[in-house]
């Protein structure tokens, strides 16, 4: 038995989702640049507080929750490190004042 032919098998609303109505198209929901920071930066606070310091390493993925019922959501902490340390002239004080108190090594 394939895995179509297992999903063939289960009844319809059984996992709790309903198929598209024609001509339905799906649109992830886009999130603003400061949602975001917003996530990154719990990320990094997260980090900071088990680990005593912000230097993850550049590949490093951080799980946070993501407010549902136990969601948790993957967060490319070590490569938003990387990216803020290369973008730092172009952060506004008061992000730049967020990672400072993580203390960011610029």
């Amino acid at each position: 038995m394939g895995q179509a032919d297992a999903l063939a098998a289960v009844p319809a609303g059984a996992l709790g989702i309903e198929p598209l109505e024609e001509g339905e198209v799906l649109v992830p929901v886009r999130r603003s640049q400061d949602e975001r920071w917003n996530t990154n930066l719990a990320a990094a606070r997260q980090f900071h507080t088990r680990e005593g310091h912000l230097r993850p390493a550049r590949g490093h993925v951080e799980m946070i929750d993501g407010g549902g019922e136990g969601a948790q959501e993957a967060v490319k902490l070590g490569a938003f490190v990387d990216n803020s340390r290369r973008r730092a002239a172009k952060l506004s004080p008061e992000r730049r004042a967020a990672l400072d108190e993580l203390n960011m090594r610029w």
